[in-house]
Order: structure tokens, then sequence, then C-alpha cells
């Protein structure tokens, strides 16, 4: 099916956001590759503690400041004090089981190496692992209507979207109140949509995106992102600030969620994995009704 341009909210994909490695820095990018369980290599490796459990940089905010960056056969990720890690595309070590909130998951370790470069800036005993693509972890159906949406690493679902004028507008809030601005990478989405109002995406029913010569990709909202501490954390600094979380406690508590407070929508793919997104790709949707 062509690209429909009609509904109620119409505009475009202003920024795309991987991020390799959970909980560590993203990566923006002019295109990705759509896949069932989000953008292509996105949280398809994750930081375990000694055992298994995953670490997030709600405890350990340094992570923050591991950058990662894809070539095309390997991943090197640089941290300050540190050599570069140099991580093949292509190659794990051993097979291992880990724990990501209530789920245990196949996972591959990446070796002794990244272990021990992971161990030594996080500055407690940390293994890298690889999400097993045998494995098909799945999101939520409460939220996803029964549907069987398959995500890697992510907390949940296998994207998320944010609207740039609901950032402009949490960022007058923070001027007002006397705090400095803060990036959108706080918010860590994968699709930042432009050309419409302040949370417009927490209404918004099935995303269509303009394929081009092929059909249109769909992507369906299907759950407000609960916030936590994250955002507090500067990812420039890792230095933490509870001006963010402050502010979004005083106006975003989300009947949804039985009051907690929510920033972007979690969303699934319906159509168009295979596919291409990229940075001005046209974008539509109808109003949601619940």
């Amino acid at each position: 099916m062509s690209f429909n341009p009609d509904g109620h909210l119409s505009g475009h994909i202003a920024r795309l956001f991987v991020y390799p490695v959970k909980s560590c820095a993203g990566i923006a990018v002019q295109q990705a590759l759509l896949t069932e369980t989000g953008l292509d290599l996105d949280r398809a490796w994750m930081v375990v503690d000694a055992h298994g459990m995953f670490v997030t940089q709600r405890d350990l905010p340094r992570m923050a400041l591991i950058r990662p960056q894809l070539r095309s056969d390997d991943m090197v990720l640089r941290a300050p004090g540190m050599l570069a890690l140099h991580v093949a595309l292509d190659a794990v070590e051993a097979p291992a089981t880990v724990t990501l909130w209530q789920d245990r998951v196949p996972a591959w370790d990446m070796g002794a190496v990244a272990a021990q470069w992971f161990s030594d800036f996080l500055g407690q005993p940390c293994r890298l692992v690889r999400f097993d693509p045998e494995h098909r972890r799945l999101s939520s159906m409460q939220w996803t209507d029964g549907w069987e949406a398959p995500n890697q690493f992510s907390d949940g679902f296998p994207l998320l979207l944010l609207g740039e004028a609901s950032v402009e507008e949490f960022n007058g809030r923070l001027l007002a109140a006397g705090h400095a601005a803060v990036g959108i990478e706080r918010f860590r989405p994968n699709l930042v949509l432009a050309g419409m109002a302040a949370h417009d995406e927490d209404r918004m029913d099935m995303l269509r995106v303009d394929g081009g010569a092929r059909d249109e990709l769909r992507l369906q909202p299907v759950k407000p992102c609960a916030r936590c501490a994250i955002p507090d954390i500067d990812p420039a600094t890792a230095r933490i600030s509870p001006s963010v979380g402050d502010m979004l406690r005083s106006y975003r508590q989300d009947r949804r969620l039985a009051g907690a407070i929510s920033f972007g929508m979690n969303a699934i793919v319906r159509q168009g994995a295979g596919q291409m997104l990229r940075v001005g790709q046209r974008v539509a949707a109808d109003w949601r009704f619940d």
C-alpha cells in the first residue's frame, strides 16, 4: 500500500537514534534498517554484573560516557581514559543466560577482553553480552493487543517515539523555572517526530511512514514510556541533577500508567520490517480514541 499522507496528524522524521549497547550513549544516524525488533542493532548488546543481572545508568551513571561507533565489521567503544574497544559484529564467545527485569534471556558472552574493559571503566565486575537472535523476547501483549512484537534488550518494546515539540515545550518549562534547557538525548528516543504539536505522539493511532516506491511502513504506538531517573543524568558528563525529573513530575502524571510519569510513546513494528527509515521521511497518523 502506497503512503497515504492524509490524517489528523502529519509531519516528518527529524532524527533517528540507535543505542547498540543498552544504557550506553546513542548514535544519531541518517538512516537505519527497520527490523521486527526495532532499528537494526538497537540494544543488541547489554552489560551485566557478575551474577548476569543487567546494569544501567540508573545504578552506574558512567555508562552514559561510553560511546559506540558502528562500522561495517565491528563496533568501536570509547570512554574517557580508556583505549578503544573493538567488538566484532559477527563473533561471540560463549553462551550465557542473563536477567533483564523479570526475564531470563539466552545471550552470547563477548569474552574476557570486553569484560575487563567494562569492569575497569565501571569499577565493578561486568561482562558484555549479545542478544541471541534465535530467542523471541516478546513485548507485553497486554499493551500490544495480542500482537506478537519481539524486541531485543530494550526495556520492553522495539521503538520509542518522541515529538520534537514535546521537548521544546519541556525546555520552555525548565527555562521558566530558572534551569538550563536539555538535549533530546536525555530521553533516549529512536524516532524524533517534527511538524506536530507537543505530545501529539501520546494520542496518535497507527503511524504511517512514507516508504517511497515501496509500501508504507506502519508503527503502532502502544504504551506511554514510563520515566525513571535516567533523564536526570547529563549524557555529556554523567552528572546527576534532579531538575529534569522534578519538572516531569510537575505535569506528566499519566492515568494510563496509574499516575506514573510518562514522556514519549513505546511502539511496535506492524509493517515494513526490512525497509529503511530515513531522516526527512513523511509521516501521518490519525487520532486514537480509547
